[in-house]
């Protein structure tokens, strides 16, 4: 079964310095009927203005992945690490015991567009952990790539949880397939263009939760871009 999750349906929040969407409650938006999928608590899309930003602001007992889609997007944090993220760039952190970081707009005359991520951790008070890699476009395009799991094997981050993430660029006209096995479910995620999963449109910023391990098919009506979470 295929669960339709559209962008305009989603939580929406507009502070001038930002503006965000939320596909799940978070914030200020509660919806009951949209608490997460399995272990993915979070999928926020934002825009941040040129120079502004989230100033220092704890967590904990999380994996947090930041996926820049443009722009650029600078990170401190009170393990020490300072770092610029850019597009084909995915960072993971755990939080774990507790951690602070900081996040803000690099750019002093473009915004910064992107998804944050939460995922539950499998066990809480994990050792507070950082992570950043670029990943080839070359790599993406017309297939999926592991971007993320929970052994990191291919070269993919590692988060600690049953998931599986995987990212996928697709010029019009390409098509990939992706087999959610039994007992196994997946959240699909629209970044950026437009797509047909199993025949639906689906469009930047829709969503689709689908479970009973039914086969899925992605098309690109035009170029896409698009995440796909394999949940246990």
């Amino acid at each position: 079964m295929i669960q339709i999750r559209k962008a305009e349906d989603r939580g929406h929040a507009n502070y001038g310095w930002l503006d965000t969407y939320h596909t799940f409650s978070f914030a200020d938006y509660y919806d009951p009927e949209q608490t997460g999928f399995r272990a993915l608590r979070v999928i926020n899309e934002d825009r941040v203005q040129p120079g502004r930003g989230f100033g220092t602001h704890p967590h904990r007992d999380m994996e947090i992945i930041t996926y820049v889609l443009e722009g650029a997007l600078q990170h401190k944090d009170s393990m020490g690490t300072g770092s610029v993220i850019s597009p084909g760039e995915i960072q993971t952190m755990t939080a774990g015991t507790g951690i602070t970081h900081s996040e803000f707009n690099h750019s002093p005359d473009s915004p910064v567009h992107l998804l944050q991520i939460w995922i539950l951790p499998s066990r809480r008070g994990l050792q507070p952990k950082y992570q950043q890699q670029k990943f080839a476009e070359s790599e993406k395009q017309g297939r999926l790539m592991l971007v993320a799991s929970a052994d990191g094997r291919d070269g993919s981050l590692l988060i600690n949880q049953d998931v599986n993430l995987y990212a996928t660029l697709l010029r019009s006209g390409q098509s990939i397939a992706f087999e959610n096995r039994p007992q196994r479910h997946a959240w699909i995620q629209v970044a950026r263009g437009e797509l047909l999963l199993n025949g639906t449109t689906l469009r930047a910023g829709d969503g689709a939760a689908v479970s009973d391990g039914e086969k899925l098919q992605l098309s690109s009506k035009e170029e896409a871009e698009a995440l796909i979470f394999d949940l246990n």
